[in-house]
């Protein structure tokens, strides 16, 4: 059983900075990939930014230029960074994480909320 759980979201003021963590945690579970998507409210999931297990980054077209996806092999954990953050911003974040195997596990999602 792999449980991801993320972190590190809130109400900001637009033009902030917010940093999502992502843990996974299981029985025997190590890091491959990870990715982060989001919901806002209305609207169709979409990608923010995936890390593949070679380092290449992809960022979803609405996100590119101010959300920085990293990750800690090490510690199972993803993150992602978004700078100077925009109403828009506001959604409930997913983190998705892939290990070895190719299974891929989703955490429940944390909301950030950016108030203008």
């Amino acid at each position: 059983q792999v449980t991801v759980m993320e972190s590190g979201g809130g109400l900001v003021q637009a033009g902030g900075t917010l940093r999502l963590s992502c843990a996974a945690s299981g029985s025997g579970f190590s890091l491959f990939a990870a990715g982060w998507y989001r919901q806002a409210p209305g609207k169709q999931r979409e990608l923010v930014a995936i890390k593949q297990d070679d380092g290449e980054t992809v960022y979803g077209r609405s996100v590119k230029g101010r959300f920085t996806i990293a990750t800690d092999n090490a510690k199972n954990t993803a993150y992602v960074e978004i700078t100077n953050l925009e109403p828009e911003d506001t959604a409930v974040y997913y983190c998705t994480v892939r290990a070895k195997s190719g299974l891929v596990y989703w955490g429940q999602g944390t909301q950030v909320t950016v108030s203008s």
